[in-house]
């Protein structure tokens, strides 16, 4: 057997969590100098939904987050702890051009692949994303292990899916950019004056860039649903994912508009995860899905 291993930054709901068997390594932001576990394996949706609304609407008023990483050290106890029990590692992380978090990983594997009492193995899929782009191929790794498949299998098979999975998304606010250094201070003051709204994506290397703009709220939506309809391939086998930043009305028109023109699996709608929510702010709207490639056509 083998344990599959996602950061918090992979944003699958608790509930979503249970139903697939996945395990969760959280990470740990500091909130006004006091520190917030990103992740509770307790909560039902509606109450993570609340509970990103009092976070969002905190941030929205002022409230200074700093993020951090999960320590080489961390992975590798946790790592030891499974293996110690007989079993493989399947992690999946955030990119890592995004956070170092992969780095800590692969170093903490490559410490325990020395240990010649331990007969088990690490395995590492970057994705190359985040959110639920991270958090679906842990799913679709689940679903492969319910049918029999071996790790070895899977983890071929599954490392060739991140050049495909997409993520897309828009933020409520461009100053939330220029804290990620994407934009400068004067571009987001006249581009919120001017209700320039931007879409960006998760690019081939895992950099997050600037895709499009668009005037207004509702274009910036239609134009999210738009690419997701014109580039996602076989959508009826495929889960999307949304993820929101306290703005699930709007989360919810998306998905009724994605409705209307293609046939999908399934749809996880979740509150976005406090570790990179907290680096795009409230109202942030991200789609995640597999097309062909990464080069999106309009």
């Amino acid at each position: 057997m083998f344990r599959i291993v996602v950061d918090s930054a992979a944003n699958i709901p608790a509930t979503v969590v249970k139903e697939y068997d996945i395990h969760v390594l959280s990470f740990v932001n500091t909130i006004d100098d006091t520190p917030l576990t990103c992740f509770d394996p307790t909560l039902t949706e509606e109450e993570e939904r609340a509970k990103g609304h009092d976070y969002y609407e905190k941030i929205r008023n002022g409230m200074e987050v700093k993020t951090g990483l999960i320590s080489s050290g961390e992975f590798e106890d946790y790592f030891r702890s499974v293996l110690e029990h007989g079993e493989d590692v399947l992690y999946f992380s955030l990119s890592s051009n995004i956070s170092g978090t992969y780095n800590s990983a692969r170093v903490a594997a490559e410490s325990l692949a020395e240990d010649e009492s331990l007969h088990n193995k690490v395995y590492l899929i970057d994705s190359l994303n985040a959110s639920l782009a991270q958090g679906i191929l842990a799913i679709y790794a689940s679903e492969m292990r319910a049918e029999g498949r071996d790790i070895e299998s899977i983890y071929n098979e599954l490392s060739t899916y991140p050049p495909h999975m997409n993520g897309v998304f828009t933020v409520g606010n461009l100053k939330h950019l220029v804290h990620t250094g994407r934009i400068s201070n004067a571009k987001a003051v006249i581009g919120n004056m001017l209700n320039i709204k931007v879409i960006l994506r998760g690019n081939a290397e895992g950099f997050i860039v600037e895709y499009k703009k668009c005037r207004g709220r509702k274009a910036v939506l239609n134009e999210l649903v738009d690419l997701v309809c014109k580039n996602i391939t076989e959508p009826e086998k495929q889960i999307i994912g949304i993820a929101h930043a306290d703005c699930y009305e709007e989360s919810l028109y998306v998905m009724q508009e994605i409705e209307k023109r293609v046939h999908v699996r399934r749809f996880i709608n979740t509150s976005y995860d406090f570790c990179t929510g907290s680096h795009v702010g409230p109202d942030t709207i991200a789609l995640f899905f597999m097309a062909k490639d990464r080069e999106l056509d309009a």
